[in-house]
């Protein structure tokens, strides 16, 4: 039987199958949205597939009850583990008035939830960073016991936003978790050709900060470095930058047509990594998981998965005179 990795995180059964759980939710709403955007129900997609492991990994490491999460558009793993649902997902992919996000107002990929504390992203990559060190530092000056955990790209780590957000809370020693999920492409541009150094990690100790680089396709890795990023924090220790490298296994988004520079090898060798895979078989090695209980999971979730489409493809759409509302002082 193989070692039980888990237990020694201190994660129970219990906890680790509804990791798992989670990423599975993920993927099936991803693949999911493709259909429906084939069909022409759906505008747009942007995956979250192959970096499951590494956004579930990290976000069942944080305090969800206290900490504030700034999502990049990827990471519906993460703000699933925060609370959203199916259903929520499925009205924002349609743009329906319901959707949580916007109202239907925003793209699908721009996550926020206040109640939730996932604050609301835009467009252009990277704005997150600076606003989850604001955060931070207003967590710190009213002394509040909460960490910000912002993710993005390893392109944007090429951003001004990231070393000007990652320069500041460095020298204030403030409690912000920097999570790059490198998964080798910044759209067409492959990682050689964006960074100078060998790892994003490598940037951390310009900044002050310690760095890490981990597997992105074990939630376990990730959840260990995270859950030491956060302990340093709340202790006063300052931030911690980690790069999650893992594999697109899509597209960058249904605009894209990946064919143009990416062989075709690359794709099918990555998918032998897949993360949900892979943390399934180990589910099954250490007797956490049986398969009938993984098909009585699957079947529960596409049950989900249904049912959000349903409601969300027969939700109301904003009035057309609301396009204004939230934009100019009333």
């Amino acid at each position: 039987m193989t070692e039980n990795r888990h237990e020694a995180l201190g994660l129970t059964n219990e906890q680790v199958v509804e990791m798992y759980r989670t990423m599975l939710l993920a993927r099936k709403i991803d693949e999911r949205m493709w259909l429906l955007n084939r069909a022409g129900k759906v505008p747009f997609v942007i995956s979250c597939q192959g970096q499951e492991a590494a956004q579930v990994g990290a976000a069942f490491a944080l305090n969800r009850e206290k900490d504030y999460a700034l999502p990049y558009y990827r990471d519906m793993g993460v703000v699933l583990a925060f609370g959203m649902t199916a259903r929520d997902l499925m009205l924002s992919g349609f743009a329906k008035a319901e959707d949580p996000n916007s109202g239907g107002r925003q793209m699908p990929g721009h996550f926020g939830y206040k109640e939730k504390r996932i604050v609301t992203g835009s467009s252009p990559v990277t704005t997150q960073v600076p606003h989850a060190v604001g955060i931070a530092l207003a967590g710190k000056m009213e002394k509040k016991e909460l960490v910000t955990f912002v993710t993005f790209g390893e392109g944007s780590s090429n951003q001004g936003d990231f070393h000007e957000g990652a320069n500041f809370a460095g020298v204030h020693k403030l409690p912000v978790i920097f999570m790059c999920e490198n998964n080798k492409y910044a759209i067409s541009v492959p990682v050689e050709k964006q960074l100078g150094c060998e790892k994003v990690s490598d940037r951390a100790i310009g900044y002050g900060m310690p760095g890490y680089t981990v597997d992105g396709n074990d939630p376990l890795e990730v959840y260990k470095v995270v859950k030491e990023a956060r302990e340093r924090a709340v202790k006063g220790e300052g931030p911690t930058l980690i790069e999650t490298v893992s594999s697109r296994l899509t597209a960058h988004s249904s605009d894209d047509d990946d064919r143009a520079y990416r062989e075709a090898d690359e794709i099918s060798e990555a998918k032998k990594n897949d993360p949900i895979i892979r943390f399934g078989a180990y589910l099954k090695e250490t007797g956490t998981l049986t398969d009938a209980k993984e098909a009585e999971m699957l079947e529960e979730i596409m049950k989900i998965v249904n049912e959000a489409t349903d409601y969300a493809e027969n939700a109301a759409y904003a009035d057309p005179e609301s396009a204004l509302k939230y934009v100019y002082g009333e």
